[in-house]
């Protein structure tokens, strides 16, 4: 020929749209605002109506302050799970909500304009700071690409919710659980409040111990419980009761002493006195004493019964107070007192602990003589005696220095230990009486019992986790636990910003208004129409009427805020979201949501209180399924501060690297534990990302003059190595298929990452670059490729579009620009593709022929390290093999070197594997690169080899298996 043919031009090279880079922080922004304006969750409700239905309730997170990480990390993988169920054909509902009321917002409106709000100030301040955090959260979660019902969320404080968790709490009435008693509950001084055990949590505090000594008030009484006939040195000796505490503060409150009645105690006869202990604990005692003495009589404990013994600082006062120290101390049993350390003995300031109050009760204390001086907000009364004013936590050391000068003081050290915090300001909390509402675990009456519950709320909820599935399983043990051994829940709060206790009580008698159920459905009416502010303007006669009004005090607790999100499911599946788009009510006859999913710290908190809340409404959780997932923690697992200065945004992420990258993060971490993030980690997931994007470029390049209505190759027609390629796509969908059912994340990444690079990018795409690029566009060979490729890009968009959500879209979109193909204008209309099941001969087959492939090209690379070849199209292969691969190889005839991509292979029988590599001597062909003994022999043709002319002039070269 004249002149010189430019061959590269008659390749057929890839080209697509689908750019290398993604460019994620700057292209992002606009597929979530065509997801916003198209209106594509409508449009997903509408395309699966009629569809099964699967709903994942969102636990709310509270409207206050912008997301962190750990709310990217819940966010994304609720929106992983509704979207992969999407795509396995249910009607997939995601209703996002948030918590509007409670301490977090009343802090936050303190911290802007003060404490000292009017109650009506206080709730339109926080509703309308609630309003603008919701806005501002809820653009930060559409970012992150989650697709859901953003235009119609469900809002604790929305008037209808709010509504509906008084006819909540009413139901929970008639049911029998509810009762109002005076209890040691914990305290917060700076919430103001009592916390729920869900609003606890442990953290190590300094304190002081001391031994205290209580002087006997009948010394005759005491020596006879021991049988004796009097104490040593009677009249010039004081016998004592001595105890051990770690609570200096409660001490002015002491009105009792206990002890085990099956322990054995002794009397001991020292320089200070006699003392009373626990027998197994007189060494360690006196010890700490630093005091000599022996015992003179040992009695058991419950001999020690009716012992009357003064309060410490018995002569420090005259008496005239309510407080006065100048009061018995006698000593009850109770079972909960040990002997593993202290003195045997306790003291009991029925107030400030459980087990204080139900002995101290138990014994016939009555609730108005139990003595209570420590005040909502730390500080003791005015009129206790030497501490009056003082915060609890300052007045200890003047309570240890009071006593030592009273000659009561035994012993002091500092000690640390374990002690309850509250889990918002991270303060140390105390037990406190008070008079508070409750829901009861246990047997016993409630206020207005209509239609008593058929068990117990404590066995309803027990027997309620063995029919939940949880995810991990070793959530159930965990619930369980906390569920078994919990107290009575607590639900009244004193705060300004909550659904309203809407009660009214007698001012003398502290009896509920006989009309209270119907007051009740009145003030979820009035709720209803006008949010709870609505009901803060009701006035006691507007309600009662003139007559009753002056004798009831309108009650102005709230019901604390996991009532508020433990009852969503009532008031929102059941309520302001029934009917979602025209649909039937969520589950009617079961419960009302397939899924909850939060943080392993909701077993104490929402998962808790929703299950509680399901029992006593009827008698089953509200949920089929638990997933609980760890914290998101830094590179080297600590947790994130800002002391620590190791916090990541998801904003920062997201304006960097795009939100593909949280999300890919999100999915291929085990959420089981917690989950570490930092730059070098993120650093990995960009690199999985690009790898991934790679492959999928490569995909898309590669079908873009493909037209599936009219060049897809039937299965019997395909070649062999493309048939393979879809059995291996098919057994691998059924892998993921099953890892999506049971909501696992990771190993879809890692399966989808080695498929990427070694299933695909290492074996079949290498393989296959020849036939694509060399053999004639329309020729069976390549559109048989095509048609491979074809199925193998629309599976791979469905299994990434749950987390890849956004690049899935992009090359969605790709996929069809052309316009040959009709599809979705979004991919997460579509189902998980169908495919033939996996022929499994065929994978077992190709399976052995990778292996084969695999030794060979470590002998190339030998070769290629030393200089004698470049690429493995340089090399020809002798391949000796046993009698059953050299069946399998000879099967492939010809293609067998393109398998191997070299350009020529041999193979020959024997006993063992035996590989001879050897640099060709033929000549290279400038269009395939193959080294061939046939370059040149088309005179017209001087640089090209026989099939690349047949291909490009002839009939073309006639593949069979690859």
């Amino acid at each position: 020929m004249s002149e010189k043919v430019d061959y590269r031009s008659t390749l057929n090279l890839p080209d697509t749209a689908f750019p290398m880079r993604g460019d994620l922080p700057k292209r992002e922004p606009a597929w979530a605002k065509a997801w916003s304006e198209q209106g594509t969750y409508k449009q997903l409700r509408d395309a699966r109506l009629g569809a099964p239905l699967f709903v994942l309730h969102d636990g709310p997170p509270y409207a206050n302050g912008k997301l962190h990480i750990g709310h990217a990390l819940n966010k994304v993988l609720k929106d992983m799970i509704v979207k992969s169920k999407q795509l396995a054909g249910f009607d997939a509902q995601y209703i996002p909500g948030w918590d509007c009321h409670g301490l977090p917002i009343e802090n936050a409106i303190e911290k802007l304009h003060g404490r000292n709000l009017s109650r009506d100030d206080m709730q339109a301040k926080s509703r309308a700071y609630a309003t603008e955090q919701i806005n501002q959260q809820r653009e930060d979660f559409k970012r992150l690409g989650v697709l859901g019902d953003w235009d119609r969320p469900y809002r604790t404080m929305d008037p209808a919710n709010e509504g509906g968790q008084i006819r909540a709490f009413k139901r929970v009435i008639e049911r029998g659980f509810v009762y109002r008693g005076l209890k040691p509950v914990y305290w917060c001084f700076d919430c103001g409040s009592s916390l729920a055990e869900f609003e606890i949590e442990y953290a190590d505090k300094k304190s002081d111990t001391l031994d205290v000594a209580f002087e006997s008030n009948d010394t005759a009484a005491l020596a006879k419980a021991f049988g004796l006939s009097g104490l040593p040195g009677e009249g010039s000796k004081k016998a004592f009761a001595v105890i051990w505490t770690t609570t200096a503060w409660t001490i002015p409150a002491n009105q009792a002493l206990n002890a085990n009645p099956e322990l054995d105690y002794a009397l001991v006869d020292t320089p200070r006195g006699v003392l009373l202990l626990g027998a197994a604990l007189v060494d360690k005692a006196l010890e700490r004493y630093q005091l000599e003495g022996s015992v003179i009589a040992t009695a058991r404990g419950e001999a020690l019964r009716g012992l009357v013994f003064r309060h410490p600082l018995y002569d420090t006062d005259s008496g005239n107070s309510e407080y006065s120290y100048k009061r018995l101390s006698p000593l009850y049993l109770a079972d909960y007192v040990s002997d593993s350390d202290g003195t045997g003995i306790v003291h009991s300031a029925p107030a400030y602990g459980v087990d204080d109050f139900n002995s101290c009760v138990a014994h016939g204390m009555k609730y108005d003589e139990i003595l209570n001086p420590v005040q909502g907000n730390g500080a003791y009364a005015a009129e206790l005696p030497l501490f009056g004013g003082q915060h609890i936590w300052k007045a200890c050391a003047r309570v240890i220095e009071v006593l030592a000068q009273s000659d009561r003081l035994m012993a002091t050290s500092p000690i640390t230990h374990s002690y309850p915090h509250c889990w918002r300001h991270k303060t140390p909390v105390i037990y406190r009486a008070a008079a508070q509402w409750f829901i009861r675990m246990d047997e016993g009456e409630g206020v207005f019992t209509q239609d008593k519950a058929p068990k117990t709320l404590r066995q309803l909820a027990l027997d309620a986790i063995e029919n939940t599935q949880f995810y991990p399983e070793n959530g159930k043990s965990r619930l369980r636990d906390m569920i078994a051994n919990r107290p009575d829940w607590c639900i009244s709060r004193q705060r300004s910003w909550g659904v309203p206790v809407p009660f009214f009580l007698h001012k003398d008698s502290g009896e509920l208004h006989p009309r209270t159920m119907e007051i009740l459905d009145q003030a979820a009416s009035i709720v209803e129409q006008g949010g709870i502010e609505a009901w803060s303007r009701v006035t006691t006669e507007e309600i009662l009427g003139a007559a009753d009004a002056p004798l009831y005090t309108k009650s102005t607790d709230i019901l604390e805020v996991w009532f508020d999100s433990g009852s969503t499911f009532w008031h929102v599946l059941r309520g302001s979201h029934k009917n979602a788009y025209g649909r039937a009510p969520f589950h009617a006859e079961g419960p009302e949501a397939d899924l909850y999913l939060e943080g392993h710290d909701q077993h104490r908190g929402w998962f808790h209180s929703s299950l509680l809340l399901g029992c006593a409404l009827f008698d089953r959780a509200p949920y089929r399924g638990l997933l609980t997932h760890g914290f998101a923690t830094d590179g080297a697992g600590r947790k994130m501060s800002k002391s620590l200065g190791n916090t990541i945004e998801p904003q920062t992420v997201t304006d960097k690297m795009g939100a593909e990258i949280v999300r890919l993060w999100v999915a291929s971490t085990d959420y089981s534990g917690d989950l570490n993030i930092d730059d070098k980690i993120l650093a990995r997931v960009v690199d999985t990302y690009r790898r991934v994007r790679n492959t999928l470029k490569f995909l898309l390049a590669n079908v873009s003059d493909f037209d599936p209505s009219t060049d897809t190759v039937a299965p019997e027609q395909m070649l062999e190595i493309d048939r393979y390629a879809l059995s291996r796509l098919a057994a691998l969908q059924e892998d993921i298929l099953k890892h999506y059912n049971v909501y696992e994340f990771h190993p879809v990444v890692s399966k989808l990452q080695v498929y990427c690079s070694e299933d695909l990018g290492a074996f079949y795409l290498d393989i296959l670059k020849d036939r694509l690029y060399t053999t004639a566009t329309k020729s069976l060979a390549r559109r048989s490729a095509q048609t491979a490729l074809w199925q193998i890009t629309q599976a791979m968009l469905r299994w990434m579009a749950p987390f890849l959500s956004f690049t899935a879209e992009e090359a969605w979109a790709v996929l069809g620009e052309a316009g040959k193909v009709a599809k979705a204008q979004t991919i997460f209309l579509e189902t998980y593709l169908p495919l033939v099941p996996a022929d499994e001969a065929l994978l077992a087959k190709w399976a052995r022929v990778r292996e084969l492939r695999e030794a060979v090209n470590k002998d190339i690379e030998v070769l290629r390290a030393a200089g004698q070849v470049g690429a493995s199209l340089q090399a020809e292969v002798t391949l000796t093999v046993i009698a059953a691969d050299h069946a399998l190889l000879s099967s492939l005839g010809a293609d067998l070197k393109y398998v191997f991509i070299t350009s020529g292979i041999t193979l020959a029988a024997g006993d063992e594997l035996a590989i001879a590599v050897r640099p060709s001597d033929a000549t290279k062909c400038e269009r395939c690169w193959h080294y061939q003994s046939d370059v040149g022999s088309v005179a017209a043709h001087p640089t090209l080899c026989g099939r690349c002319v047949s291909n490009l002039y002839g009939a073309g070269e006639v593949r069979a298996f690859a």
